[in-house]
């Protein structure tokens, strides 16, 4: 069961996520964002819902196609969509960019351009947690490609070895990159692999927003509790390519239009309706909102400063 105020508040995220993509798909086909992006255009339900489970002390870490776990977790669309540009007002001073925003005052341990990159990271700030003594949780937003990775595996039996309060939120998509999963991946359902680590592993309708809660908040008992860590995959399609260069020859229009048959967004929408949950001019009201906001973070960006050239290397560290 989700309470009203948390249904509307995973609405409003879902909203903004997919204006903010859309915004950002025009901004770079205008040539006023640089460099290319992946766009979260479809899978709004995930971030959305399992984030709308924590608090600010809780952590997460995200992928090469991020957008949406942050703008769920840091609530700043001006900030994201700065650093999304490169702008010194984005969360990390536009050093980032579209792949590495991070916002450690939310929680948010970064995104990551490496694939599976951020699967050990988030085992690191649930270990953290764990030494500490305190009740957080780590959310861990990764895609099928990564659970075919060595960070996955190596990351799932130290997690269940040691216990950690950590959740791995594997969104399969359906391809890594042009591949896809059915091509590339030894079982079918990929939470099967939970077994192998000795924990719980789901498989879920990942647009589906009752089915993600139920799993993640599952899984947050349990890693609070002290039993460790948990498994969900949960199923979902992205509706734009890779990124906004692909030319998406791998893929049929048909199969992505039933996928956009199936949109989370509309989905949430029709049930709260039907449940007289909200009424079509609650949820209006919020889609232009959500509309409004991104257009200002849109403007914020576009007028906000390039960094500093003099100072251009500061907060930027090189191994080596």
């Amino acid at each position: 069961m989700i309470k009203k105020e948390r249904l509307l508040w995973i609405y409003t995220k879902m909203n903004e996520i997919r204006k903010f993509e859309e915004k950002a798909w025009r901004l770079f086909e205008k040539n006023e964002l640089r460099g290319s992006v992946h766009l979260y255009i479809g899978e709004e339900a995930i971030a959305a819902t399992a984030i709308s489970l924590l608090r600010d002390e809780d952590y997460i870490t995200s992928t090469h196609r991020g957008h949406g776990h942050g703008i769920a977790k840091s609530d700043d669309l001006k900030r994201s969509m700065a650093e999304l540009m490169g702008k010194e007002t984005g969360f990390c001073k536009g050093r980032g960019g579209s792949m590495h925003i991070a916002d450690l005052e939310k929680g948010n341990l970064g995104a990551n351009a490496i694939v599976g990159g951020g699967i050990p990271i988030s085992c690191g700030g649930a270990l953290a947690a764990q030494l500490k003594g305190t009740d957080q949780v780590t959310l861990s937003f990764f895609g099928d490609g990564a659970s075919n990775q060595g960070t996955f595996h190596e990351s799932l039996n130290l997690a269940s070895v040691w216990k950690l309060p950590v959740i791995f939120i594997c969104e399969n998509n359906q391809f890594a990159i042009s591949v896809p999963t059915r091509q590339s991946t030894s079982v079918k359902d990929i939470g099967v692999r939970g077994k192998s680590y000795d924990m719980p592993g789901y498989t879920v309708d990942g647009n589906d927003v009752f089915a993600v809660n139920d799993a993640v908040e599952k899984a947050i008992k349990r890693a609070k509790k002290g039993d460790g860590p948990t498994l969900i995959e949960c199923k979902t399609y992205r509706w734009k390519g890779h990124w906004t260069g692909d030319p998406e020859v791998y893929r049929t229009r048909e199969e992505v239009s039933e996928w956009v048959a199936k949109c989370p967004i509309k989905r949430l929408r029709d049930h709260m309706i039907k449940e007289k949950i909200a009424t079509s001019k609650e949820l209006d009201a919020i889609e232009k909102a959500a509309d409004k906001a991104v257009d200002e973070a849109a403007e914020f960006a576009l007028s906000s400063p390039e960094p500093d050239t003099s100072r251009v290397l500061d907060d930027v560290f090189f191994e080596g």
